[in-house]
């Protein structure tokens, strides 16, 4: 028989959530959610696990080891409110029994559609037009004016393979982008025909020959610096990195260097390192377009992630394995 839990558990919420998230959280459980969105100190966050049920975090909480360590008995169950898990000890948690759940899968379209516009924005200038006509400097149609880079018949590079970069490369073959992908391991063959995507084994080899290269891999301690200065240098100087994933997938600071000596032609970039600092000389660089990691930024991809949440506590609460667990793979 299933364990069947408090019917109503206390759950913390660290930041505000949408309004019908929310309030539902009230209506099902003892909820305290923020609604003053005023991210957590450490000190809150201990003080939250030590006598909640249930914590539900985003992306700007770092649940280490040592907050969890120092959990009370009563945690049982960390909600993530988010896809990525990087920011959760999972070995600590799965040491105090503590399952984690996470929202796959719909922020995929979402995030897509945000690393395709970067990919359109960056060889395009979007963000360099703009701003000029915004400054009153725009003196009308002239044949060298804002001059960018094409778009169809380059080769775009997907690092990561999983489901946001599946979703990329169905719309960058929309644009005439020849899809070229690294992925730990190969899409079956109906699938790559369908995506019209060249699988490569080294990722060397494939930034060699990339013209745009999209990062959508998740980050891990594998992925950890996995863009840097050495395979920065694999790519020419006509080439566009964009970043939709983490920031920590890119040595930051080699890919400042390559940008200002221009080795790269330019970058797209909704996530940083050390993020919400952004280092000031990405700011200064005139061939980068900064986006504030808005990447999976909608009504409803925010609604659905609340939806996911909630289900995970109540398939928990009534005993049974939560639909999204984070599972021995991740670690």
């Amino acid at each position: 028989m299933p364990e069947t839990r408090q019917a109503r558990p206390r759950v913390v919420v660290t930041r505000e959530l949408t309004d019908a998230v929310m309030e539902r959280m009230e209506a099902l459980f003892d909820a305290t959610n923020n609604r003053a969105d005023v991210p957590m100190t450490r000190d809150q966050l201990a003080e939250a696990m030590a006598t909640c049920d249930v914590l539900v975090p985003t992306v700007t909480d770092v649940i280490d080891a040592g907050l969890i360590e120092g959990a009370g008995e009563r945690l049982r169950l960390i909600a993530n409110y988010g896809a990525g898990i990087d920011h959760i000890a999972l070995q600590a948690a799965r040491a105090r029994d503590i399952i984690v759940t996470h929202t796959p899968g719909v922020l995929t379209e979402d995030t897509a559609d945000m690393t395709m516009a970067l990919i359109l924005a960056v060889p395009r200038r979007l963000v360099d037009g703009e701003k000029l006509i915004r400054s009153g400097d725009w003196r009308g149609w002239s044949p060298g004016g804002m001059l960018g880079r094409r778009i169809g018949g380059k080769r775009l590079a997907i690092v990561g393979m999983g489901r946001i970069g599946q979703a990329v490369a169905a719309r960058a073959r929309a644009f005439g982008l020849s899809v070229h992908y690294h992925n730990r391991h190969r899409l079956p063959q109906v699938l790559e025909a369908q995506l019209g995507a060249i699988w490569h084994a080294d990722l060397d080899d494939m930034l060699r020959i990339a013209d745009i290269v999209s990062i959508n891999a998740p980050h891990t301690e594998q992925t950890q610096h996995l863009i840097d200065a050495r395979r920065l240098a694999l790519l020419g100087s006509h080439a566009y990195l964009i970043n939709t994933a983490r920031g920590e997938i890119i040595d930051e600071a080699a890919l400042i260097e390559a940008l200002e000596q221009g080795r790269l032609a330019g970058a797209g970039l909704d996530v940083y390192e050390r993020e919400p600092a952004v280092d000031p000389r990405l700011l200064a660089l005139p061939n980068v377009t900064l986006l504030p990691h808005m990447g999976s930024a909608t009504i409803e991809g925010r609604a659905a992630m609340g939806d996911k949440v909630i289900a995970n506590i109540r398939v928990w609460v009534d005993g049974h394995r939560p639909p999204d667990q984070v599972l021995e793979g991740w670690i």
